[in-house]
């Protein structure tokens, strides 16, 4: 949603005294933004027209980073006594698409550039 869209629902909220449901039919927004928006700008202000994040604060499927750092000390070892060939060999097939993908460890490899 534009800060300016924002600041016209708050100009009718708070200069024009409309109820927040008059507020939403008139600018075609959810009847909860406007709720939203209202305890936002009560809480801060004028920053609560700014541009927010819209990037999960949590990854829960991610592994952690010394599962990551355990991943790349092992391979370390494994290609360092010949007994690995590589990321490009670990494949692995998702149930929902008929492609194959590589899983590669943060920083083992470099991707190579897509040809021009």
């Amino acid at each position: 949603m534009s800060s300016s869209k924002a600041r016209l629902v708050i100009t009718a909220l708070f200069v024009e005294h409309q109820s927040p449901a008059e507020v939403a039919a008139r600018y075609g927004v959810h009847r909860s933004w406007v709720y939203k928006l209202k305890a936002r700008y009560e809480a801060e202000g004028d920053t609560a027209f700014e541009p927010r994040s819209r990037r999960p604060r949590t990854s829960p499927t991610a592994i952690s980073k010394e599962s990551a750092d355990l991943i790349l000390q092992l391979r370390g070892q494994l290609v360092a006594g010949g007994l690995d060939a590589g990321p490009d060999t670990i494949r692995w097939h998702s149930p929902s698409t008929t492609t194959w993908s590589s899983r590669r460890p943060r920083s083992a490899v470099t991707w190579p550039r897509p040809a021009s």
